[in-house]
């Protein structure tokens, strides 16, 4: 599915920016851009003999994982009686959740959940027990397969037609690996499209590379933005500065602005995660960040 991506001239004017647009990943059919890539890894797997997945998310990936499960397993789920028959595939998977969860992500995530072989386990330490678990791992951070995915995401960037001079492309990122996809196919492909990345101020290993002031420590809003270790920092810190891009480090004000503006302006209630990208925009102006061309701002999920 090709996700919309729609240009806001009024807001591009408030903030400064030549043109802006926002891509809608949070209108995907897997709920995030992570419906990207989820997919392409399941599928690889499967394709190897694996029915048996695993995953440590509180969030977009698992929901990603759920569905494409799901719809693997169930091609046609008309009603609840079908909950549990498997007409296609045979997968199952098993969700390791924190025992702290968001409890709001936690019951948007298991009113997902219709097949029986999709279980969630809770656990002190959900990615400790995603590795002794010995199950087939969907985690992106360490797996090149789940680049592959965002392809599709990036190509779209390139081929919408409506975007003129596009010069530059803000994602909030955890792990970094659709960022490192997107800057990847930019170079592969010879196009000059700088890539920034956005991380909050508890959680910003990567970012803090590039955006190096210091700021008043705090808990985020953005509370997907878990990946303290960041596997990819070396190979992703290297392929933006390639880029002209940049990281760039929001607090939760620059957060709540940005939803502020999203709601008022574009008709975009986007969650603290979806934000990030424009509140890294808009702290990329403040610091007197110049744009050339047009500029898209990835709503990542819902």
């Amino acid at each position: 599915m090709i996700t919309p991506q729609t240009e806001h001239p009024e807001l591009a004017k408030i903030i400064g920016v030549p043109r802006l647009y926002f891509k809608r990943e949070d209108l995907h059919p897997y709920g995030s851009h992570k419906g990207r890539s989820i997919p392409v890894m399941i599928d690889t797997r499967v394709s190897a003999g694996k029915t048996h997945f695993a995953i440590s998310s509180s969030g977009n990936a698992a929901l990603a994982a759920v569905r494409y499960i799901q719809e693997k397993n169930n091609p046609i789920l008309i009603d609840e009686a079908d909950v549990g028959k498997t007409g296609g595939e045979s997968l199952s998977l098993s969700i390791f959740i924190g025992e702290n969860m968001n409890p709001e992500k936690k019951k948007k995530l298991l009113a997902e959940i219709r097949d029986k072989k999709i279980i969630t386990i809770e656990t002190a330490r959900p990615l400790q027990a995603l590795t002794k678990s010995g199950i087939e791992s969907l985690r992106q951070s360490t797996d090149p397969t789940a680049l592959y995915g965002y392809k599709t995401l990036a190509k779209e960037l390139l081929d919408m037609s409506g975007t003129p001079k596009l010069s530059d492309i803000f994602i909030g990122t955890s792990s970094g690996t659709t960022a490192q996809a997107l800057a990847d196919y930019f170079m592969a492909n010879k196009k000059e499209i700088a890539v920034h990345i956005v991380q909050p101020i508890d959680n910003s290993p990567i970012a803090r590379e590039f955006d190096t002031e210091k700021r008043e420590p705090e808990i985020s809003i953005a509370d997907a933005i878990v990946d303290k270790v960041a596997h990819r920092k070396e190979a992703l810190v290297d392929a933006i500065q390639k880029t002209g891009g940049a990281g760039w480090v929001v607090s939760n004000d620059e957060i709540k602005r940005a939803q502020k503006l999203l709601a008022e302006k574009a008709d975009i209630y986007a969650s603290p995660n979806g934000a990030l990208s424009l509140a890294g925009l808009m702290r990329a102006i403040s610091k007197g960040r110049k744009f050339r061309g047009s500029v898209v701002c990835v709503i990542t999920g819902q």
